[in-house]
């Protein structure tokens, strides 16, 4: 498999960014609360969620990491847009491996247009890591939406041995609407 032509990003917790972005940018980045809720809140219910892929796919490594599995596994990829009014303004890409999602009882086959947001914070069984922010490979993101160093955050949501780590870029549309 050829090498990517960008590096993989860092991934790094509040502490560690070496030049905080501003207040506004922190506070959708590290604030701990559904981004479902608040995109619907800021979107006064004009909130939606649209797929663009999901399946069983090799997870990159930094996701393998994060996930504590050997790198090269198999896992369950879901693509989506997060929209507001109809214009996207987060893309999110949740993964979980293979082995812990067998047998787990999650079934995230069968979300569709649901938020896989609000079903993990309305589990009280999931436990959510740390926040994680980077600048966003703009060949990681769907083709219409590419673009280098948009901020990105993630978290890893736990309930026994099943992980499911959920990445959530936001994208240029986005920020209009949250400085207003």
């Amino acid at each position: 498999m050829p090498r990517p032509a960008f590096q993989t990003p860092t991934w790094l917790t509040r502490d560690l960014l070496p030049s905080v972005p501003s207040a506004n940018v922190c506070d959708w980045l590290f604030n701990e609360q559904s981004l479902t809720r608040r995109l619907t809140e800021l979107s006064a219910g004009g909130f939606s969620v649209t797929p663009l892929r999901e399946g069983w796919l090799l997870l990159r490594d930094d996701e393998c990491a994060a996930l504590g599995v050997p790198p090269g596994s198999l896992g369950w990829v879901r693509e989506v847009y997060l929209r507001g009014n109809g214009q996207p303004w987060v893309f999110a890409r949740s993964v979980a491996a293979r082995q812990a999602l067998d047998g787990s009882g999650l079934d995230l086959q069968q979300l569709g247009s649901r938020s896989l947001g609000e079903l993990l914070f309305s589990d009280q069984a999931f436990a959510r890591g740390e926040l994680q922010v980077c600048r966003y490979p703009g060949a990681w993101l769907p083709a219409e939406a590419r673009q280098d160093g948009l901020w990105a955050r993630r978290s890893c949501f736990r309930r026994g041995p099943l992980a499911v780590l959920v990445a959530e870029v936001f994208l240029p549309d986005f920020w209009p609407a949250a400085s207003r």
